[in-house]
């Protein structure tokens, strides 16, 4: 890929005739997806079919894409980190441009991409879709210790197989789960690993041994109302205690002490396991390039994706502002959305009084066991359940396990990745309808 990047910009007559650009060191095109993960590859696997060959350019510089929800299973033993990854080559739609870089900054009053090596990049519109990023560094003395002495975390390719390590070869003792008060990717993972982790000390036979400890800085333990009953159900049956307003600052490794603000107190806990889930944000070039809210997400109109101030760029994903969860399952619905509109504005007819509008949906698999999960289901916008099966979803199921292990990762690589997913709508209209 590197030796078809150096060739266009070193400037081919034949490849420039492409571009729209009439400033021949500065390539451009109709579209620039910045971000090559799971909004980026939705997005542009169907554009780059309408618009044509190299119309489109994907700014990417990972070679492996993660398909990240299936870390949870990794982090269980019951999947291997291989499982969840695919060649970026393989993935990037035939009709699209990769560009293997990052960007540094983008000028949307020029219409214009800085790259981190100098060079730039030209578009007549632009999605960004970059996801989050984890901010490991903001726990002190987390960077150090992670992956050692019983610190770990499915939020990184280097620790989620270790995390299984720590759990099977755990012992007894203190087992303690963090979520922070900042958006993370798939927001009930958190929780997710705590209840798998539980779940195998039982199996191996140490559980009597053993304290579960969740600790959460969120004042809820889900914020969907439904689902969070039913986890705070399965806890209280299981033994599993739950701390909220409770945020690690702070790991002492020598002594193997996590140390966490409690509503403004200091509390040390003890730590035989420790498993970490980071602050997370977006990429600072957001709102180092005037794109951001407050936050530093892309701002955008919740409904149709659509940047408030910038009428040529959208978002999706984690890196939107959209106030839902962050999950796949959110971007599969947002992308239907995100492309419809983005398609009018191109051709000219987009008005955002009847344009194509997200409803916020989101979707996050809450495994409470190796075989049992409740598939939580809802609108962020309104807070209220919006399930797909005509059955209680709160309820915690094997097929919904099974779904979520083999179904899903499939409806992922060969549905959502190549455009052809938009979430499920439609099995919930038919479903509606059954007696």
């Amino acid at each position: 890929m590197f030796a078809k990047s150096n060739h266009l910009f070193n400037g081919s007559k034949n490849l420039l005739k492409r571009f729209a650009s009439t400033n021949a060191t500065v390539p451009t095109y109709k579209l620039v997806v910045i971000g090559g993960g799971t909004g980026g590859l939705a997005v542009s696997s169907t554009l780059s079919k309408i618009l044509g060959q190299n119309e489109i350019a994907i700014i990417e510089p990972s070679d492996v894409h993660y398909y990240q929800p299936l870390w949870t299973f990794v982090g269980a033993g019951v999947k291997t980190l291989a499982d969840s990854a695919k060649p970026t080559e393989e993935l990037i739609p035939k009709d699209a441009y990769w560009i293997k870089n990052k960007v540094a900054k983008v000028q949307p009053d020029n219409k214009l991409i800085e790259l981190t090596d100098g060079q730039k990049i030209g578009y007549d519109y632009l999605v960004v879709a970059t996801g989050l990023e984890c901010h490991w560094n903001k726990i002190r003395g987390l960077p150090e210790t992670l992956g050692k002495d019983g610190v770990t975390s499915n939020y990184s390719t280097d620790t989620v197989e270790t995390t299984w390590k720590f759990i099977r070869e755990f012992k007894g003792g203190n087992a303690i789960f963090t979520m922070p008060s900042t958006p993370i990717k798939c927001p009930g993972a958190a929780i997710k690993v705590a209840y798998l982790a539980e779940d195998t000390f039982t199996k191996n036979r140490v559980r009597n041994k053993s304290n579960v400890i969740y600790n959460s800085a969120m004042g809820k333990i889900f914020s969907i109302d439904k689902y969070a009953k039913s986890l705070e159900r399965v806890a209280k049956e299981r033994g599993i205690e739950v701390n909220l307003g409770t945020e690690l600052k702070e790991i002492r490794s020598q002594q193997k002490e996590a140390v966490f603000d409690c509503k403004g107190t200091e509390k040390v806990f003890n730590y035989d396991l420790l498993h970490v889930t980071p602050p997370m944000g977006p990429p600072s070039f957001i709102g180092e390039s005037g794109l951001g809210n407050k936050q530093g997400y892309v701002d955008v109109d919740k409904y149709t994706l659509q940047h408030v101030k910038y009428p040529n760029i959208f978002s999706l994903g984690d890196s939107s502002s959209a106030p839902t969860s962050k999950t796949a399952a959110a971007i599969s619905v947002q992308s239907g959305v995100l492309k419809k509109n983005l398609l009018d504005a191109m051709t000219g007819i987009f008005d955002p009084h009847t344009a194509a509008k997200y409803d916020g949906y989101a979707s996050c698999p809450l495994l409470v066991g190796r075989d049992k999960l409740i598939l939580a289901e809802f609108s962020g916008y309104t807070g209220l359940p919006l399930e797909t099966f005509p059955i209680d979803q709160g309820q915690e199921r094997s097929f919904m396990y099974w779904l979520t292990k083999e179904v899903i990762p499939e409806i992922y690589w060969n549905g959502l990745l190549k455009g052809t997913w938009t979430g499920p709508q439609r099995f919930r209209n038919f479903f509606s309808y059954l007696p």
